[in-house]
């Protein structure tokens, strides 16, 4: 088994209350218990030695190796690890039954299906539990050879086998060594509970062929209700159902990744807690599923996020806080997790987010554009709640924050985040009048209109013809790449134009896209990062509205060649092509689905019969960017 595979070397699986991700060996390498932000059960992605783990795979003697393929059953969430040897060819079905419109609950079960299909095959299984991100022990109860209880201080995990495959204690783990003809088939689900919860029903050949069913069908029936029929229907449907595999379905929140602690740098300090809630990811995620017809999703985050207005109560003291937990708790403590040597040695690893209190004020923004598609603010007292929070935006929106990366060098006057607000401003006029609700449309009015001559006049470099990141410096920043999708400016303004050119010349390197430099503009950190796959799917969309048709598409073709080998993304991409930062990352599947629709309408729109004066400008492939 390899210590570390790259991040990429895997594909998730979920319930929608939890996740866990499997390597390409059949290493579940990473399951966080009973809730994405619960602490860990399995986290060897963290710490090869001390994070756990469950390796269920071909087990061949010394010399001989199998050649591994991984999938997605098409249209689903079940991921199915081939292994093909010279004696014989087997794979591992791992999946979650999903518990979408189920109260949140202490139970839940990741089931492995293993058969060999050709041949005999012999397999490995290994289980290696380490509760509390590992910091706490635990017990072992085995009743008998085909099932065992690990007790750890809140959580038990069970294990269950379908055959007898003669479970060995090793020191507190189990293994096992067994042999599958061909048409044999064996199951091993992982039962999770609340300490000295009921054990699981004995495991039946129908049951787990009935969880197995009833899985595959909830995926094809939910992604049926998609609209979309674009020229990317595999992409954007991996990317929707892991925007779907990436939300909370007992509050609607969804989740910004589904792990913490993955390197932006291998061996750097840029290592993040991303199972939370961000106003901002979830916004955006949530009008991406709205774009694709997703209704039902979108009706529970706008739910979520009516109640986080109401609540108030926030770390910062603002009416909504940046992030909070999945059921809306906004105390996010940031701890490190010294025992932890991080991935390939990239320390420290944190949980908890120490951001949480920042200012961030483009977040109003993000929050009112999920909620205007239907102006539906839970009756007058949400709608006063609404009021109140944008009334209040009025008179706070001109002051310096952290901005939408989240830097930690101290606040500025972040372009971004005013755009935000201008976003804020327009749809809450938008709503009170098209819904004839009482608000100060005036005073609103005022603020958009001043917001908007503030960015003209002090976000506008005329030495660089560009928006740029703060008024204080002329440094570019990718987040004004939704300048012209938000509404802000026209596509084709020269304005736009100028900018779009100047980020070309410094940020883009071969259709990636760094989020900003981080040498020109300290960000109180140490080290680099990757280029950032948000900025370079928003890049393709800009791209495409603004008439850059082709060069849009040629750059969409190439960032999915950085997918991996199951359709999914982390946060960045490094050096040599290597997925970095927090994986799956909702920020990247996202902004694909952005990207893909934004291709889709404007190809609609070309003249059937195109001639070189109805080309837009085709890519320049003779040259090369440089950051």
């Amino acid at each position: 088994m390899t210590r570390y595979p790259p991040i990429a070397d895997h594909g998730m699986v979920g319930d929608l209350q939890t996740a866990a991700l499997v390597s390409a060996e059949g290493s579940v390498d990473w399951w966080c218990t009973p809730r994405f932000d619960s602490p860990s059960v399995f986290a060897s992605l963290l710490d090869s030695d001390r994070g756990g783990h469950c390796l269920l795979t071909a087990d061949l003697p010394d010399g001989e190796r199998a050649t591994v393929r991984q999938l997605y059953l098409s249209d689903t969430a079940i991921l199915v690890t081939r292994f093909m040897a010279d004696g014989g060819v087997g794979e591992v079905a791992d999946f979650m039954a999903p518990l979408d419109g189920a109260p949140a609950t202490d139970r839940h079960r990741l089931i492995r299906i293993v058969r060999v299909v050709r041949g005999r095959l012999p397999f490995r299984l290994v289980c290696r539990p380490r509760f509390d991100y590992g910091r706490a022990a635990h017990t072992l109860e085995q009743p008998d050879g085909r099932t065992a209880v690990f007790r750890g201080p809140d959580t038990d995990l069970h294990l269950q086998t379908s055959a007898p495959v003669d479970l060995h204690d090793d020191s507190g783990d189990l293994t096992s060594r067994f042999t599958l003809e061909a048409g044999e088939v064996a199951a091993v689900v992982l039962t999770s509970t609340a300490s000295g919860a009921p054990a699981p029903d004995p495991l039946t050949r129908d049951g787990i062929r009935g969880e197995f069913e009833a899985c595959r069908i909830f995926w094809l029936s939910w992604l049926h209700s998609s609209t979309y029929r674009g020229r990317w229907r595999d992409m954007v449907n991996r990317s929707a159902i892991t925007l779907k595999l990436l939300t909370y379905a007992p509050t609607g929140a969804p989740i910004a990744a589904a792990t913490a602690g993955l390197p932006e740098q291998i061996g750097g300090e840029r290592n993040w807690d991303y199972r939370y809630t961000w106003i901002r990811d979830a916004s955006l995620s949530v009008r991406a599923l709205i774009d694709l017809g997703f209704t039902d999703e979108a009706h529970a985050y706008r739910r979520w996020l009516r109640e986080r207005i109401e609540a108030g109560g926030t770390a910062s003291g603002e009416p909504l806080q940046i992030m909070y937990r999945v059921d809306g708790d906004p105390n996010l403590t940031e701890l490190t997790l010294d025992h932890f040597e991080g991935y390939r040695g990239s320390a420290p690893v944190r949980i908890g987010n120490g951001a949480a209190d920042q200012i961030q004020l483009d977040i109003y923004g993000e929050a009112v554009d999920a909620l205007a598609p239907f102006g539906d603010m839970g009756g007058i007292e949400g709608w006063r709640a609404f009021t109140s929070m944008v009334d209040w935006l009025s008179d706070s929106w001109d002051r310096p924050d952290e901005g939408i990366w989240e830097t930690r060098g101290g606040r500025k006057d972040f372009t971004y985040s005013r755009l935000m607000t201008w976003v804020a401003f327009d749809r809450s006029i938008r709503m009170a009048t098209e819904h004839a609700r009482p608000a100060d449309i005036g005073r609103w009015t005022r603020a958009r209109d001043a917001v908007f001559e503030q960015i003209v006049d002090r976000g506008w470099s005329s030495e660089r013809k560009a928006f740029v990141q703060h008024y204080d410096d002329t440094v570019l920043d990718a987040s004004l790449l939704l300048m012209p999708r938000v509404g802000f400016l026209s596509p084709t303004d020269p304005a736009w134009l100028s900018t779009l050119d100047a980020m070309e010349a410094e940020l883009v390197s071969d259709s990636l896209v760094y989020r900003y430099d981080p040498q020109a503009s300290p960000d109180g950190l140490r080290g680099s990062e990757g280029t950032f796959n948000l900025c370079s799917f928003f890049y393709v969309e800009a791209l495409a509205r603004s008439g850059r048709l082709l060069q849009a598409r040629y750059a969409f073709d190439k960032m999915l060649t950085y997918a991996n080998h199951v359709g999914l993304f982390a946060e960045e991409i490094g050096p040599s092509g290597e997925q970095l930062g927090n994986f799956p990352q909702a920020f990247t599947h996202l902004a694909l689905v952005t990207a893909a629709m934004a291709l889709d309408e404007q190809l609609d729109q070309l003249s059937p019969r195109l001639t070189p004066d109805s080309l837009p400008m085709l890519p320049d492939l003779q040259r090369t960017r440089h950051r």
